[in-house]
């Protein structure tokens, strides 16, 4: 049976914009960082892949290195182009990167113009598209000039390869930087992808908030749930299928610690109090900040896409909540 998506899919989750751009981004975005390589169960990605999709959420965030193997993220993705997703072209929003090591030798790597034009041809192969919607350097590069970066960026969308351009893992003053070679340019530049979660905040002191207002650059920002921590999985230990637990996983054991878990379980209250999951409580707060276009999840089953996907069916935070989460997260609740 073709997959035939849920005509209802644009009712419930809300679109916010990238920056000050005309490109529009649902609240919650999917990302393929895990549970989508060469590794993985196909029919359980297909599975994440339409529930996003019959969610609302239109946009799937790759990169050349997801997998494992790297690239092999690309490739699961573009079956279910093929196979569920092609006449939905239109209604997607497709990204991927490069700017970690992809292949040996000195052009694998970084941000050369040699390196960024040769990964996106790679992934656009991967993929099976003739161009992605937003195509990002992922990291930044302490050796390569910023404008032959940002050049190399403003060539891939001048041949085709991509309709916008951003950044991430950028502070506030290399976007500074970058916003203004590509302004010059006339490129495109859209979103800077950066983490940040109640546990990972390094962007509030690093003025990142301000630079993004300032530059009209939205942020679709990773682990905002702190690779699974702030959610209820950890609070009675490390399930053998946790990211904790995997050898692949970014999410180390020793980071579920007693005092960590304490938090979690306050912060769980919280969440309850206000009728929603962890995990909507801690979408809603990241996304609190109008600079904030998209939180970029990741899933292992299809139940967690659903949960995430009602993060801004509940009140806004008010700002006793947002009192009571600071002083949890100082390790001082009431």
């Amino acid at each position: 049976m073709p997959y035939e998506p849920n005509p209802q899919r644009y009712e419930a989750l809300p679109y916010r914009r990238a920056g000050r751009s005309g490109l529009r981004l649902p609240a919650v975005s999917l990302g393929l960082w895990h549970n989508f390589g060469g590794v993985d169960r196909f029919e359980n990605a297909r599975a994440m892949v339409r529930t996003a999709f019959d969610a609302g959420i239109t946009h799937f965030d790759l990169a050349n290195n997801y997998g494992p193997p790297p690239g092999s993220a690309e490739e699961t993705f573009g079956r279910l182009l093929r196979g569920d997703l092609a006449p939905f072209r239109d209604e997607l929003i497709v990204s991927s990167k490069a700017g970690y090591t992809m292949w040996p030798g000195p052009y694998g790597d970084w941000g050369s113009r040699k390196y960024l034009l040769a990964s996106c041809d790679a992934s656009l192969r991967r993929l099976g598209l003739e161009y992605v919607d937003v195509f990002y350097h992922h990291r930044p590069d302490p050796d390569t000039p910023l404008a032959e970066t940002m050049g190399a960026l403003d060539q891939i969308v001048r041949s085709g390869r991509a309709l916008y351009v951003g950044v991430s893992n950028y502070p506030a003053a290399r976007l500074r930087e970058a916003a203004a070679i590509l302004r010059d340019l006339g490129t495109p530049f859209v979103l800077n992808q950066p983490s940040y979660s109640m546990f990972n905040r390094w962007l509030e002191p690093d003025g990142l908030i301000d630079a993004l207002d300032d530059e009209g650059v939205g942020a679709v920002v990773f682990s905002p749930l702190a690779q699974g921590l702030l959610s209820t999985r950890y609070l009675n230990g490390i399930p053998g299928d946790s990211r904790a637990a995997s050898a692949t996983g970014f999410l180390k054991t020793d980071a579920v610690t007693p005092e960590r878990i304490a938090q979690v379980r306050a912060l769980n209250d919280v969440a309850a109090a206000r009728g929603q999951t962890l995990v909507q409580l801690a979408l809603a707060w990241v996304l609190r900040w109008p600079q904030v276009t998209s939180a970029l999840i990741g899933a292992s089953r299809p139940e967690q896409i659903t949960d995430a996907a009602g993060a801004l069916n509940a009140p806004p935070l008010t700002n006793a909540e947002l009192e009571a989460i600071e002083a949890i997260l100082r390790g001082t609740p009431a």
